[in-house]
């Protein structure tokens, strides 16, 4: 009787599963490989890229420059007060001084009684032939000068100091971390006039009330808003900005510094830096398509194997090297560009929350820059990228 069996034969696979350290450490030496093959290709992909990012990163750095800066400054004014009352002709950030300065007479206002009204008098003027900006009060002593921590630094100026504004002179005292010099009322007034505005506080047990913009408005007939991008009516009274009331997460302090930002990445600045970007993408993905075209046949080889994956990984851990070299060198040159033009806008921790943003694209743009070639690689048959030439 004839019998017959069935033999099973497993056949090997055709490279051993290797653990993912294994794997990553063979795709970036694939990668060096390839780099050290067309190294001008990797230089001209890097600068290209790393160009933009400076763009943005130098672009970025100044808008968060000038939040941080618009923050600081409304800070500096208000100085704890539910209401901010401005003239008619607004104010403005001049940055020679790096203070808000008003720009017409602080408004007519009578205090309705339990209200506590500071008239704060503000505009230019020189000390030791530096521009700073002074203010007036009538709770700032009479022969004493008050003066923010930075503006005293920018002087020169310490506590016990003299300085003399309106020809005279005053003892220094260093006091919070504003850029302002402030002096009595009569002396403030004798030298940039009448220009100011008005910080109130609420009655007690009132200071977290959503409508008092809205209650001290309609006692001393001006418009009142919570959002700092609001200007006032020339041909009005003034108008109150509530710094408690309003809608939404942020503070009013939040909203100004955001107004501030807004301005530079909104401006031609701003929209140029993004193009910028776009065509360093461009140049990556050119960069990218190119070498799929050379390589072609290797990675025909690779596919028919069963290698198909390799190819994916390979071109994204080649995107990643290309895309963080061109990060580091393009935030460290934004770095250098803004510390040598403007180191009296720019500030290390604009700088560092500018990086911090830029990186946000990396992962994206790396990963589609790496796609869009390989997309177009799989879409042909093993077969014909081995018959190409």
């Amino acid at each position: 009787m004839e019998t017959s069996s069935s033999t099973t034969i497993s056949r090997p696979s055709v490279i051993a599963p290797a653990s993912g350290n294994k794997t990553f450490v063979r795709l970036l030496r694939f990668v060096w490989a390839n780099i050290r093959r067309r190294p001008e290709r990797f230089v001209l992909s890097v600068l290209g890229i790393a160009l933009a990012i400076t763009c943005v990163t130098v672009v970025r750095t100044i808008s968060s420059s000038f939040a941080i800066t618009g923050a600081d400054s409304v800070t500096d004014v208000i100085g704890g007060a539910q209401l901010w009352a401005v003239p008619a002709a607004g104010v403005h950030y001049d940055s020679t001084v790096q203070a808000l300065v008003a720009d017409g007479p602080a408004p007519a206002i009578d205090a309705p009684e339990g209200w506590r009204a500071i008239k704060t008098l503000s505009g230019i003027t020189d000390v030791n032939g530096t521009p700073v900006s002074l203010r007036g009060n009538d709770e700032n002593p009479t022969g004493e000068a008050t003066l923010g921590a930075a503006v005293a630094q920018r002087l020169g100026l310490r506590d016990g100091d003299s300085i003399t504004v309106g020809g005279q002179s005053l003892a220094v005292r260093v006091r919070g971390q504003g850029e302002s010099v402030t002096v009595s009322a009569p002396l403030a007034q004798s030298v940039v006039g009448s220009n100011g505005w008005w910080t109130v506080f609420a009655p007690p047990g009132q200071e977290k009330s959503r409508s008092l913009g809205t209650t001290f408005g309609d006692a001393v007939g001006m418009r009142s808003t919570s959002d700092p991008s609001v200007k006032p009516d020339p041909a009005g009274a003034g108008l109150i900005y509530d710094t408690v009331g309003g809608t939404g997460p942020l503070t009013f302090d939040q909203k100004f510094s955001a107004l501030f930002s807004g301005k530079v990445t909104s401006s031609t600045l701003g929209i140029i830096s993004i193009i910028g970007l776009v065509l360093g993408f461009i140049i990556a993905v050119s960069s990218f398509l190119a070498a799929v075209q050379e390589r072609r046949r290797e990675f025909g080889i690779m596919s028919s194997i069963g290698l198909a994956d390799e190819v994916l990984y390979f071109f994204l851990v080649e995107s990643a090297v290309v895309f963080v070299a061109a990060y580091a060198l393009g935030v460290l040159t934004a770095g250098i560009a803004v510390w040598l033009v403007i180191p009296g806008i720019a500030t290390p921790v604009a700088w560092l929350q500018a990086a911090g943003m830029v990186a946000g694209f990396l992962p994206a743009m790396s990963i589609v820059g790496a796609l869009i070639p390989v997309h177009r690689l799989l879409q042909n048959r093993p077969v014909d990228l081995l018959g190409a030439r």
